[in-house]
C-alpha cells in the first residue's frame, strides 16, 4: 500500500490544520493507521493512531484534547485534525500503516508502510 500525506503548512500558535493521509494500492486489506512526527534533532514520536474499523483511537499525551484522528474507509483516507497548535508541534508529520490487525500501536517499528511526510510549522 502507498501512503500520501498532505495538508501541512505554516500556522500561528492557536491555529488549526487538518492533515490527510490517502492510501492506494492494496486498500482492501485491514490497516491500522498511525501518525508520527519528527522535529529537527529529535527522534520520531508517536502522535495518534486509529484502528482499521475506526473504533479504537489512541493519542500521545502531548496532543490529547487538541488533536482528533478519524478515517473514511470508503475514501481510503485518514485525517488528523489539529487544533490549538503550539510551536512545539512543529515537525514533519508522517502517516503509517500496519496490516492485518484490528489494534492500534504506538511503536514506529511495528508499522509496515510510511508516507513521505508533510511539514507543519507553528509560529509563536
Amino acid at each position: 500500500v502507498q501512503l500520501q500525506a498532505s495538508g501541512g503548512g505554516l500556522v500561528q500558535a492557536g491555529g488549526s490544520l487538518t492533515l490527510s493521509c490517502a492510501a492506494s494500492g492494496r486498500t482492501n486489506d485491514i490497516y491500522a493507521i498511525g501518525w508520527f512526527r519528527q522535529a529537527p534533532g529529535k527522534d520520531r514520536e508517536f502522535v495518534a493512531a486509529i484502528s482499521a474499523s475506526g473504533g479504537l483511537v489512541d493519542y500521545a499525551d502531548s496532543v490529547k484534547g487538541r488533536f482528533t484522528i478519524s478515517r473514511d474507509n470508503a475514501e481510503n483516507s485518514v485525517y488528523l485534525q489539529m487544533n490549538s497548535l503550539k510551536p512545539q508541534d512543529t515537525a514533519v508529520y508522517y502517516c503509517s500503516a500496519v496490516a492485518g490487525t484490528m489494534a492500534t500501536y504506538r511503536r514506529a517499528y511495528l508499522y509496515h508502510y510510511w508516507g513521505q511526510g508533510t511539514q507543519v510549522t507553528v509560529s509563536s
